[in-house]
């Protein structure tokens, strides 16, 4: 095109390179566009060349007064011009002024320098800037005493990338970002741009067929789905006054305090019937969901992603937007306003983060330069067979410091106390969900994916590191080790991991009618020959009240007064087993049908009585765990429990003590999970004292048969169970109680 490229006047710029211009490939649009010294007949000279489509007439308005003003000569039909200053020896300020739509005037984004600094690739590229987020993707900054927005992203065998948005009618000629040396990170500064401007960025790829339009991966916000475009926002202007919450959280958040989580998606927790039943914004949430955590006494919220993500079905599983709170709810200055209203009511926030997998949305990550860049160019480890999804690549640079610098946003930024990684079975194993001759073995031989384990351990050192007293929660379904211990033993450096095995173990047991729970006592027993191995977080999550699975109600067996006493049995239990514990929305409620994300909870159950006991005995169980050291002290050892008896499998009873550390500190937990009631049932307890009930989940307070101890039972100094004493007890229905010794 260069040979034959027609010009309307002579020009002192490469013809190639007006012709690189004009295609939109120009790699480097700085080194032709802009003011540059130069030299015409000999003599010195100072050349300022405009690409500016669609425009007739252009002048330069120089000097620092601007009272001077001067046309440029167009060069090329297309929108090419340029004014050469003979004589003029150093550089100067000066303004461009089209006519194109009207008379305008503004900064010429070709004059500025590199907003990058060298030591800021060299960290990028090292891998070794852990807050990536604070130079890549879009930043209001001053420039010269110029403001706008700078814009970097991370595309190395790209072409040429542009920003595009409504300020340059979208058309990728207009503004051309340069490429930094080897590092792939292309910038520009694009001065007069504000907040609220909508951008993406267009890349051509090498090959001539692309043409990608992507949203930027470090965008901060996000348009309103359906759209997709990313949005110039400031995070650094929030108010917070969560200082006290801050200054107390690893206290609050430690092993052997009391943790009870709800888990929450914010799009069908509660909904607004005065606005068609329309979802609630961030504010609205704030205030309504920290007024109901408080008056139920759970510590945490665990919010399912609101990282930004195109489908709602999805449930923010498969994200677009890592540094972006999804705009479904409101602003980030919103969700910030979520999570510091969360901490002033005593509150901690929890995140659902997706480190595993992304969607191939054409927005997206998803062949992002025209390359696999942030997936695996080998199509046996680039899609995920479960969700047909895309793999990171764990082993390239690049992409480890994207989602570490992901996770450490969250915490920095919007002052989350902890993230759940999702699918961590997922990342560890080359042959998840795949058949033989379907995947690639590791350097080894084996199916342990090496990178990812690698990008894990890295991941917890860096949040325990730059955010201590944070939490970070693995979901992961196997058997691998040492998950929850710290890397320098070999673990994988987790806080927490989901007890997946409890929960299936447990819904499986309850689900069985109880004629014949003697068959499968070892459901209730099995888990303690594991429980101390990990730091548990026993969970009823949303995943097993969803997809024909029914909601925890309705799969206990029965009539309907015995379901609702086999659920408040499975949750008094859940109560008493060591680990931290987490309830899914609705669970509190007894939701007879399953989860819907697409509309409210029942919250007109609690009109009924047996409903709104059964959320009167969470209430009383988050209670109970947060008064008394034995629930919840000794969470992770073996000096916490102790059994009593787990051998009356045809009675389906057992009896299991709980310890704080003081000496002498125990609750006596007795379980019977047959609708036949006891008398005068022998439990073994440590001492000759009087044992007060403090639970009876028969309690009618609590919806059930009223069939109870009293106040309690004084001991009787005669072993019984391995134990000195021993408490004759009338064990309820489908009940659990809860026995503290007194003085």
């Amino acid at each position: 095109m260069a040979a034959k490229l027609k010009l309307l006047a002579e020009t002192t710029a490469s013809v190639e390179e007006i012709a690189q211009i004009l295609r939109a490939e120009h790699s480097d649009p700085f080194h032709i566009l802009g003011m540059h010294l130069v030299e015409v007949q000999g003599r010195a000279a100072v050349a300022i060349r405009a690409f500016l489509p669609r425009t007739h007439d252009a002048w330069v308005v120089r000097g620092s007064n601007m009272d001077s003003i001067v046309p440029l000569q167009r060069v090329h039909a297309d929108g090419f011009f340029e004014a050469v200053f003979p004589g003029e020896q150093a550089m100067f300020p000066y303004r461009l002024r089209t006519d194109y739509a009207g008379q305008t005037e503004f900064e010429d984004p070709y004059r500025f320098p590199v907003v990058l600094s060298d030591f800021d690739l060299y960290l990028l590229g090292e891998g070794t800037y852990y807050k990536t987020y604070e130079k890549l993707g879009a930043h209001i900054v001053e420039i010269a005493g110029v403001r706008g927005v700078s814009f970097a992203v991370w595309a190395p065998n790209a072409k040429r990338v542009s920003v595009v948005g409504n300020f340059n009618y979208w058309d990728g000629r207009r503004h051309p970002m340069r490429i930094r040396g080897a590092t792939g990170v292309w910038e520009i500064f694009i001065p007069g741009l504000r907040e609220g401007e909508i951008y993406k960025f267009e890349i051509k790829g090498r090959h001539r067929s692309y043409l990608g339009l992507k949203a930027d991966p470090y965008g901060f916000y996000s348009e309103h789905r359906p759209k997709t475009a990313s949005i110039v926002y400031d995070l650094d202007r929030y108010p917070w006054n969560d200082q006290t919450w801050m200054a107390e959280r690893a206290a609050r958040q430690g092993l052997r305090t009391p943790i009870s989580v709800y888990e929450v998606h914010l799009g069908s927790w509660r909904r607004s019937p005065e606005e068609g039943h329309g979802v609630l914004c961030y504010r609205e949430l704030a205030v309504q969901l920290a007024e109901y955590l408080g008056r139920m006494g759970f510590t945490h919220v665990e919010l399912m992603p609101v990282t930004e993500h195109p489908l709602d079905e999805s449930w923010g599983y498969q994200t677009t937007g890592y540094f972006a709170a999804t705009s479904r709810y409101g602003t980030p200055d919103d969700f910030m306003y979520f999570v510091d209203y969360m901490h002033q009511h005593g509150i901690g926030v929890i995140l659902d983060w997706v480190p595993a997998h992304f969607p191939s949305d054409a927005h997206g990550l998803a062949f992002f330069d025209g390359t696999y860049l942030y997936e695996h160019a080998d199509p046996r480890m680039r899609e995920h067979p479960d969700w047909h999804t895309r793999i990171f690549n764990y082993g390239r640079t690049e992409v480890r410091s994207f989602l570490w610098a992901s996770g450490l946003f969250w915490l920095e930024k919007y002052h989350i106390d902890g993230l759940r990684v999702d699918a961590v079975a997922s990342m560890l194993y080359l042959d998840y969900s795949r058949k033989a001759g379907e995947w690639v073995p590791n350097a080894f031989g084996g199916n342990e994916n090496l990178a990812a384990i690698s990008f894990i351990k890295r991941f917890n050192e860096l949040t325990h590191e730059h955010h201590p007293g944070t939490l970070t929660i693995a979901e992961e379904s196997t058997s691998w080790p040492m998950v929850s211990r710290p890397t320098y033993v070999g673990g994988l450096g987790f806080s927490l991991k989901w007890n997946l095995g409890w929960m299936h173990d447990m819904l499986q047991y309850f689900s069985v009618d109880p004629i014949f729970r003697r068959y499968h006592h070892s459901n209730l027993t099995f888990s303690l020959l594991y429980a101390f191995n990990e730091n548990f977080m026993l969970v009823l999550s949303h995943d097993e009240v969803v997809h024909g699975k029914r909601s925890l109600l309705a799969k206990m067996p029965g009539d309907y007064w015995q379901q609702f006493a086999n659920l408040r049995a499975l949750y008094a239990f859940l109560y008493a087993h060591p680990g931290k514990k987490m309830l899914f929305m609705g669970a509190e409620l007894g939701q007879w049908i399953e989860w819907d994300s697409a509309r409210s909870l029942d919250w007109n159950l609690l009109d009924y009585e047996p409903h709104r006991k059964l959320n009167d005995l969470v209430v009383q169980l988050n209670h109970l765990q947060r008064a008394e050291r034995a629930l919840y002290e000794i969470d992770f050892e073996y000096t916490g429990f102790e059994w009593i008896d787990f051998h009356d499998a045809d009675h389906s009873v057992i009896a299991f003590l709980r310890k704080g550390q003081t000496p002498g500190d125990h609750i006596v937990v007795v379980c019977n999970f047959t609708p036949e009631p006891h008398y005068g049932y022998r439990v073994g307890v440590p001492d000759n004292r009087f044992y007060r009930e403090i639970l009876n989940t028969d309690d009618v307070k609590f919806g059930g048969g009223g069939v109870t101890n009293g106040t309690g039972r004084q001991a009787i100094p005669m072993a019984w169970q391995n134990q000195p004493c021993h408490v004759e007890l009338t064990l309820p229905p489908l009940g659990v109680v809860y026995l503290k010794p007194e003085g």
